[in-house]
């Protein structure tokens, strides 16, 4: 009977964490772009900053993912990452920096301008002087607290294939070759997102709406 008990204690106390953990998701998820929560104790999920795609843009790249990527790994829209890991604890002060950013900041402009080979997978190459010069800002603002490859300034890019054969990397670049031109876009603005092990959750999404332009 004691050991009845116990087995029963437990799955309660299994039960009750998983209830907790599901509860805190959804807190988050309900007040994303509410700049007074704070996070639950537990939730010590790497905070991910993107640039936004404009629509059209976003479209097409989802759909090379969706054709090309391996279904199984697919979790995610095509995004441009700007950092990959900044800690859990500055989500407040993440959000206030990067509302503040997109108010101040026009839409940027950039160009898709051809391919780049990842070995096992492709991306398309993004060139925007002006979104590194903004990533630039917020690499400053939390210097001391990046991550080794987050020190670093990145190749911006999209990527569309990824953990294949090089066989099937190769093919696919051949083809997107064969066809993608220079061309112009602007991203729409910033995104925040909790990193949950292989999908993402939005921890907040702000659209550039200022009249600050940076160097092109």
């Amino acid at each position: 009977m004691k050991a009845v008990r116990h087995g029963s204690a437990e799955c309660s106390r299994k039960s009750l964490q998983t209830t907790k953990v599901w509860q805190a998701l959804a807190f988050i998820t309900r007040h994303a772009n509410d700049d007074t929560v704070q996070p639950s104790v537990p939730y010590r999920a790497p905070l991910i900053v993107t640039a936004e795609l404009p629509g059209p843009v976003q479209a097409w790249a989802d759909g090379l993912r969706k054709a090309h990527f391996p279904p199984e790994r697919n979790h995610l829209a095509a995004h441009v990452t700007l950092f990959h890991a900044l800690p859990f604890h500055v989500l407040q002060e993440a959000r206030a920096l990067l509302s503040r950013l997109a108010a101040q900041t026009a839409p940027v402009e950039a160009r898709l301008n051809g391919i780049m080979d990842l070995g096992t997978g492709t991306a398309l190459r993004i060139d925007c002087p002006a979104m590194l010069e903004l990533r630039e800002e917020i690499a400053d603002h939390f210097h001391g607290l990046l991550t080794q490859q987050d020190d670093h300034v990145p190749r911006l890019h999209v990527t569309v294939q990824n953990k294949v054969l090089r066989k099937d990397a190769i093919d696919l670049q051949m083809s997107l070759q064969a066809t993608c031109v220079v061309h112009p876009f602007t991203f729409a603005g910033l995104a925040l997102h909790h990193y949950l092990g292989g999908p993402w959750s939005d921890a907040g999404r702000w659209p550039f709406r200022g009249a600050r332009r940076g160097r092109r």
